[in-house]
């Protein structure tokens, strides 16, 4: 087969997909396309780099190059993709056409900011979604000279990350979220309590059960001011308040779409033939998992499958490990609401274990202590993705 497998993204899933694919296809033609510049970096890292004061070349394990000749590909760097046509096989860089033999969308997801970023908070606001957006920051902190004050808007799980890590690293860290708790979506309420209490002890300021009603550049930095009238001094703010998907590609293609990402079955085929989605984008059988242990088994099955041995991807009971040192967490969230949470523990160290109307497990958080029972309590939960 002369026409390639192309692959649009070279985060961890397109690199891993990739990794996996060419372990099986020695010979055959393969391209990778990235908007950014194709460096190879594990994601995670980003939320733990200031702590240890890491410039960005020491997050990225290989170049673009480096990649490319490790895996005998094209890589184009910088590159966006304006179209996709699937009956003609082929896609368009502005007025440059490529034919695909297989087609595979690994876009991630981007960061979803609840207001637009005037031109006059360029450089003092940010998202962190790439080794190119923690280059930026870094730089802007590095500017400074001095510790920053550094808020950052939204409690979830890069929120609490990166509030951890810049409070670690010297900084003085706001933190700014409507919900009541850190990391609302992950844990119950005792146990974001919890979270927050040991981020207090430690010096970063909350401001839970508030909104961010202003946004103001100032010749020294920036001021916020929240739903309650008080005003923040910043140098830089951090906003962290979600990813969504990116489907607009796919969705002018004529792809089936959905908030939760591109549609695919279990083989991780969309609507187009030829066509498959991973990673952050995929909504993969109605599920759209964006962590670690998910990617990387979504590559080993689509890599077998793109190889002509069709195999459906499975995920298991996986827990996510939240990157707070102040306070450990990990939680396996339930995927429908759970008829009760049972929490048992003392102090910070908390056991919530989400059961159903029938008083099965159907997930779990752990806090401080109690995330040594991590493995014997996934080993009971159910799979995500049978």
């Amino acid at each position: 087969m002369d026409t390639p497998l192309i692959i649009l993204g070279t985060g961890m899933a397109g690199l891993g997909l990739a990794r996996q694919w060419r372990a099986r296809n020695p010979e055959r033609p393969l391209t990778l396309i990235t908007a950014d510049s194709g460096d190879d970096y594990s994601k995670p890292l980003l939320s733990t780099g200031f702590a240890k004061g890491l410039p960005p070349e020491r997050l990225a394990q290989r170049s673009a190059i480096e990649v490319a000749d490790q895996l005998r590909a094209v890589v184009r760097t910088r590159t966006r993709v304006t179209a996709i046509d699937p009956e003609a096989h082929c896609l368009w860089i502005g007025e440059e056409r490529l034919d695909y033999g297989q087609l595979v969308l690994a876009t991630g997801a981007v960061p979803r900011p609840p207001f637009a970023i005037s031109e006059e908070l360029v450089g003092r606001v940010f998202t962190i979604n790439d080794l190119d957006d923690y280059r930026a920051f870094q730089g802007a902190l590095a500017t400074l000279g001095r510790p920053a004050r550094v808020a950052i808007i939204g409690s979830g799980l890069v929120g609490c990350e990166f509030a951890n890590d810049l409070h670690a690293g010297g900084h003085l860290v706001d933190l700014i979220a409507p919900e009541p708790a850190p990391l609302a979506r992950l844990l119950p309420a005792p146990l974001g309590r919890a979270l927050g209490e040991a981020m207090a002890e430690a010096g970063i300021t909350l401001h839970m059960g508030r909104l961010l009603t202003t946004l103001a550049a100032e010749p020294r930095g920036v001021v916020l001011t929240l739903d309650d009238g008080r005003c923040l001094d910043a140098d830089l703010v951090l906003v962290a308040t979600g990813l969504v998907p990116r489907t607009e590609l796919a969705a002018a293609a004529g792809l089936t779409t959905s908030p939760e990402g591109i549609v695919t079955d279990r083989y991780l085929a969309t609507s187009a033939a030829d066509i498959h989605a991973l990673g952050d984008v995929a909504c993969v059988a109605g599920v759209n998992a964006m962590y670690v242990q998910p990617l990387q088994a979504a590559a080993r099955a689509l890599a077998a499958t793109l190889s002509g041995t069709p195999t459906p991807v499975s995920y298991g009971p996986w827990p996510v490990l939240v990157k707070t040192p102040l306070l450990p967490v990990v939680s396996l969230p339930p995927h429908q609401v759970p008829a009760q949470w049972r929490i048992e523990g003392e102090g910070r160290d908390l056991t919530a274990r989400a059961e159903d109307a029938d008083g099965r497990l159907i997930g779990f958080a752990l806090t401080g202590a109690a995330v040594k029972r991590k493995v014997e309590l996934a080993r009971v939960a159910p799979p995500l993705l049978v």
